[in-house]
């Protein structure tokens, strides 16, 4: 939030690259229909000095080398340790339009920064 109004960001690496949030998803069975129903979250965490900014809360960020045990694809590994805020220094953001907020745009210039 800039001043009193509320003003939209984008938030991304420095690097340019994309990411991986922190995410658990389950499928089961509606017993009064028999329908399956899919259902996910993202996991947060409190924000770091850098998203703070903004908000108070961020997605968890997992960085490439925890991909592997986040997916329990290794035998070893600290789920909890993972659960932390991802470092601002390697973080960027810019302001964007107000029309990220409208589900009816789907375009790339919504990351295109406002001044």
């Amino acid at each position: 939030m800039i001043g009193e109004a509320k003003v939209p960001f984008t938030i991304g690496m420095k690097n340019d690259l994309p990411f991986v949030f922190a995410g658990l998803w389950e499928g089961w069975r509606i017993p009064s229909t028999d329908e399956w129903l899919r259902t996910c979250t993202i996991i947060t965490c409190d924000a770091n000095e850098f998203v703070s900014q903004i908000h108070p809360r961020m997605p968890i960020i997992l960085p490439v080398e925890h991909h592997a045990v986040w997916l329990g694809e290794t035998e070893d590994g600290d789920l909890k340790a993972l659960l932390r805020p991802y470092p601002a220094d390697e973080m960027k953001m810019w302001p964007v339009s107000e029309r990220v907020n409208s589900p009816k745009n789907d375009d790339p210039s919504l990351l295109d920064p406002i001044r």
